[in-house]
């Protein structure tokens, strides 16, 4: 059966429910369920928020485009807006048109609506990265949720930007501070800073982290207040994550004559055609490589191998987390640096080290 006809089907049968015909639903979803891991036809990508971000939501959109490029499936991306109060209208208005088979989504802020909308759906395969439903509350046995270790890269980049205040760098002051911007005080955000900290702590237990919250995923001018600050008070490298807002971080950074550290993408590799003086005032990029997620997340479903109804968690072992390692890059770190760094990531990847955690 295909997928607009069961969907036809699912939703007639939903009608019948209402009349005390609950076995029929039961039929279908059951039978359905079956047929959970087939190969994906069309995928629709729904993101909560806009593109345009030169971070996280970007980064899911390039995956998107690859599995259309490299893995011959049609794809459409749905861009939510800003306003949170019409993304459950416009996901179950998705679902319910049964033209896709598979809906990708991302960030906590989905997770209720994704165990909402999802048992509705048992046809449709929900991929949700940065998020994981509560499989015990709901019948979400055709969610395959992603989690991502962020924090064992923002350790990397603490360690990083730790030895690079003791290494004679250029605007890098010996003994100076390290500040953090978040988006918002969520567990995600604090993961990234708690590993930041950590990491830097792990080289300088006395270095000082500056850490301030913007409240907002989409203030550039926000981020550019909140980093001129903690560049007035000692910081020589900000780290930011918070989406859009981290932008105002970067252009404080350039500004300012110091540094940023970016997030999610290679923020550096972004700037470097139309802002070459800002890309260089980017030391490396905690990259959470969400493309490269989508993409294993649809190839492992077209080869019936995805683990629908569970969850995974992603980080350095698993290419899922990383760091920037570009000319920029290598234009302001030392290669012993680098070395060190490198050996620490291996550390972590043997267990040798261990990262905390916001969660």
């Amino acid at each position: 059966m295909g997928m607009i006809n069961l969907g036809a089907a699912l939703r007639r049968a939903r009608d019948i429910a209402l009349s005390g015909g609950m076995v029929v639903i039961a039929s279908i979803g059951a039978a359905q369920a079956a047929d959970i891991t087939r190969p994906p036809e069309n995928i629709v990508y729904f993101v909560n928020g806009t593109l345009g971000d030169k971070s996280f939501f970007d980064s899911a959109e390039r995956g998107v485009q690859r599995v259309k490029s490299e893995l011959s499936v049609q794809t459409q991306t749905v861009e939510g807006g800003v306003d949170p109060t019409r993304w459950e209208g416009a996901l179950t208005d998705l679902a319910e048109g049964g033209d896709y088979d598979t809906i990708v989504l991302g960030t906590y802020a989905m997770v209720p609506l994704v165990e909402k909308i999802a048992p509705q759906f048992p046809d449709i395969r929900f991929i949700l990265f940065d998020g994981a439903v509560d499989y015990t509350k709901c019948k979400c046995g055709n969610v395959y949720s992603i989690l991502f270790r962020q924090n064992e890269g923002a350790f990397l980049a603490g360690s990083l930007s730790a030895r690079l205040t003791k290494a004679g760098i250029a605007d890098i002051p010996a003994g100076s501070a390290l500040g953090t911007v978040g988006a918002m005080q969520i567990p995600v955000i604090d993961d990234f800073l708690v590993g930041f900290e950590a990491g830097a702590k792990s080289v300088l237990p006395d270095v000082k982290v500056l850490k301030q919250y913007a409240n907002s995923f989409s203030d550039p001018a926000t981020g550019k207040e909140i980093a001129k600050a903690q560049f007035g008070d000692g910081a020589s490298i900000v780290f930011q994550v918070a989406g859009a807002t981290g932008q105002g971080v970067i252009e404080a950074a350039a500004e300012a004559g110091r540094y940023a550290i970016g997030v999610d993408s290679d923020q550096a590799l972004i700037y470097q055609t139309s802002r070459p003086d800002t890309a260089k005032r980017i030391v490396t990029s905690v990259m959470k490589n969400v493309d490269n997620t989508v993409v294993r997340s649809i190839t492992l479903l077209k080869d019936g191998k995805l683990p629908v109804g569970t969850a995974e968690s992603l980080g350095l072992k698993e290419g899922a987390i990383g760091l920037a390692d570009n000319q920029f890059t290598k234009a302001i770190v030392p290669a012993v640096v680098m070395a060190e760094v490198n050996k620490t990531k291996a550390d972590i990847i043997d267990g040798k080290v261990s990262v905390p955690t916001a969660f």
